[in-house]
């Protein structure tokens, strides 16, 4: 006849392994957005939430931490790389620092519209860099749009390179828009970007640069200082959504292929909901009375040929490569 003692331990190894199976059949992923919670690129991973949740019957769940909750994006990265963060979405410009060939979507004017940006990245070359980001213990699995980054001035608009000569422009504390803003022969000033409304008020500065989103009424408004915006698009840098390798590692192909089928399928709705931001901030400025530039990119490209030689060494062939893409 079985013992007490035999019994009591029967029991708890049972206990344990019906603990364990209930673990092993459910999944929760923690997923980091630095955005708040009704941006774009937050309710992308909430699409991608619901998918996953749907396609597994609810075995696994992606949470998802909007706001910087979890950390800004490099520290995000750094624990997304560890583990301890799942999946996150981030700029592929801080990316660069973990992986140099991602860095190659920062050169100003590497793409020359929405279309070269989006056949880019979900092209070859595209899926190349996200597989390449496996050598820094992440996995690519899909890319968002972030709109581009435009010029804006106070009084004179922007119609070609040479309006820009000697124009005094806020940039970014960032080497390579710096090296930009000198090659079009304008004076680069870096400033917070909290400086900038009462800077272009009060003629500290002539223009700046950013997205609708931003600079309309539903950002911090600097349409209503600097009236005349040119969709030079120097800027287009595209987001990209990441996973832990170790995440990956530990999920069978099956549910590794419905987080990438996920992921993917989330792009279409990210990419609709930044549209309808866009597009909802330009009408906005334009009623108010901006004056929206159509400018020919190739003439402000062909001015970055000292960059391209400069930063493109970092890169291979991987700059040439992107500006055959038709």
């Amino acid at each position: 006849m079985p013992t007490l003692r035999f019994v009591r331990s029967l029991a708890l190894a049972l206990a344990l392994a019906l603990a364990f199976g209930a673990t092993a059949q459910e999944v929760v992923l923690r997923a980091a957005d630095n955005q708040p919670e009704d941006y774009p690129t937050v309710q992308g991973l909430y699409f991608m939430a619901d998918y996953i949740e749907a396609a597994t019957d609810g075995r696994i769940v992606m949470e998802v931490f909007p706001g910087g909750q979890l950390g800004d994006e490099r520290s995000t990265i750094e624990q997304v790389q560890l583990g301890v963060i799942d999946v996150v979405r981030t700029s592929t410009s801080p990316v660069g620092e973990f992986h140099a060939p991602m860095g190659v979507f920062s050169l100003p004017y590497i793409f020359r519209g929405e279309t070269h940006m989006w056949k880019v990245v979900n092209g070859p070359i595209g899926r190349e860099l996200l597989d390449g980001l496996a050598e820094a213990d992440l996995r690519g699995l899909a890319y968002y749009d972030s709109g581009s980054r435009n010029f804006y001035t106070t009084d004179v608009p922007i119609r070609s390179t040479a309006d820009l000569e000697g124009l005094r422009m806020r940039t970014q504390q960032s080497q390579v828009v710096l090296d930009m803003m000198e090659a079009l022969g304008a004076e680069p000033v870096p400033m917070a970007f909290e400086e900038v409304y009462s800077s272009l008020q009060t003629g500290v500065i002539d223009g700046a640069e950013n997205n609708f989103p931003s600079y309309g009424p539903f950002g911090v408004r600097h349409y209503e200082v600097a009236p005349y915006f040119t969709l030079d698009g120097h800027a287009r840098v595209p987001e990209v959504v990441m996973i832990s390798e170790q995440t990956w590692s530990g999920l069978d192909p099956a549910d590794q292929q419905i987080v990438r089928e996920a992921a993917l399928a989330s792009t279409t709705v990210q990419a609709a909901l930044w549209d309808d931001l866009s597009n909802e901030s330009r009408a906005a400025v334009v009623e108010a009375g901006s004056e929206i530039i159509t400018v020919d990119v190739s003439e402000f490209q062909e001015a970055m040929a000292p960059l391209y030689e400069e930063y493109g060494a970092a890169y291979g062939d991987l700059v040439d490569r992107i500006l055959a893409v038709d």
